[in-house]
């Protein structure tokens, strides 16, 4: 049986991780998770799981659970160093890293330490701190097995490949909820029309990235990152469908694609029973002769600005991708409270991006000092 530990919990990765262990309740244990500020889910999975380690945002949440459930041997935390708790509590096999934002980079970073296996959910910490990701993964010999559903097809098409005979990896993208509009129809759009995403059931944020293709922008990082392969031989194709869900071209011509119908819950599953895989018996089978076609075109990088940008940040280098995500987190956060349009992201992102003086090779200090500098320039800017 596998012990998991669960950033994330409340979140669309994490419900769905919940759903994947609820299924296989004979392979999985869940010891340990983290709620952010939805104590209601807290106190249904402490009731459900009985865990070791829970974690939430604020001390006032803790210490209000803590008197609750005074008579059990759970241990309530908060904050960062909660987060880090419920990484590493010492029980535990995996790490499912499911938190939205560049707030998973620590906690994985110590979950590494303490040689858990990583199911990343989390593309930002890649996106932030990808160098010193991947050197701590191979220092201390822990795999980092992706639970996005294009980098987890990118893993599948490579078992038992050799990476020198790679050409080219392809991300499919289905466009978001705007895929259809030009960039003039774009101006005035609101929050609701932003999360309609046509395929995909995915919290906020991430809709809102699907939507300005930024999602795919920071996939496009994350998987320079995890499988070494410089941005020129990663390409984006537009592929309505989702069926797709990525492909790798070798250098004999051969391409190798992973398929299924959109459902999240098979790379999580995926991740926790690698090498081996279990049953889906929820999930819907793919019927082509139901499907009939699929369609792919060529993404218009100046339609997606935003993935430029990620294009840009990641061949700079050093710093320039904390400040993409950094700037992106502030500005799409800002549009769902509706303090500014939806364009208005693009143009906060160029603008932190273009004061920006890269540093090359950073430590883990600086890139939160250039995190905390940007958020503070981008807020100013909303200001």
């Amino acid at each position: 049986m596998r012990k998991i530990s669960l950033l994330g919990a409340s979140g669309s990765i994490g419900v769905q991780t919940i759903e994947v262990i609820r299924q296989h309740n004979d392979q999985f244990e869940l010891l340990a998770f983290s709620v952010g500020g939805n104590v209601k889910v807290a106190k249904e999975l402490i009731n459900e799981f009985s865990p070791l380690v829970v974690s939430v945002q604020t001390k006032e949440d803790c210490e209000a659970l803590k008197l609750e459930y005074s008579s059990s041997n759970i241990r309530f935390v908060y904050g960062e160093e909660g987060l880090i708790e419920v990484a590493t509590v010492k029980e535990a096999d995996v790490l499912v890293n499911a938190v939205m934002g560049s707030v998973g980079l620590v906690p994985t970073l110590h979950a590494i330490e303490c040689k858990k296996v990583i199911a990343l959910a989390n593309k930002e910490t890649l996106v932030t701190a990808g160098h010193i990701v991947m050197e701590a993964a191979r220092k201390h010999q822990v795999p980092i097995l992706p639970v996005d559903s294009e980098h987890s097809a990118i893993y599948q098409c490579l078992q038992g490949e050799k990476e020198k005979n790679i050409n080219t990896i392809i991300l499919t993208a289905s466009g978001g909820s705007f895929r259809d509009r030009t960039r003039d129809e774009l101006i005035g759009v609101t929050r609701e029309d932003a999360l309609n995403h046509p395929n995909w059931s995915m919290g906020a944020k991430i809709t809102i990235d699907s939507a300005t293709m930024m999602n795919k922008g920071l996939e496009v990082i994350e998987a320079h990152w995890l499988f070494g392969i410089p941005y020129e031989d990663i390409q984006v194709v537009l592929h309505r469908e989702s069926v797709v869900h990525s492909m790798v071209e070798f250098h004999d011509t051969s391409v190798i694609a992973q398929l299924g119908t959109p459902d999240m819950r098979v790379p999580i599953q995926y991740a926790l029973t690698y090498p081996d895989r279990l049953p889906h018996p929820r999930g819907k089978r793919l019927n082509f002769m139901e499907m009939g076609k699929m369609h792919f075109e060529k993404m218009d990088f100046n339609r997606f600005r935003c993935l430029q940008y990620a294009y840009d940040a990641g061949k700079a280098g050093g710093t320039m991708t904390t400040v993409l995500n950094a700037a992106n987190e502030v500005a799409v956060d800002a549009f769902l409270n509706g303090k500014i349009d939806f364009l208005t992201i693009e143009t906060f992102i160029e603008n932190a991006m273009s004061k920006h003086t890269i540093q090359m090779a950073p430590d883990l200090e600086t890139i939160k000092e250039v995190d905390l500098d940007t958020r503070h320039y981008v807020r100013s800017l909303i200001d």
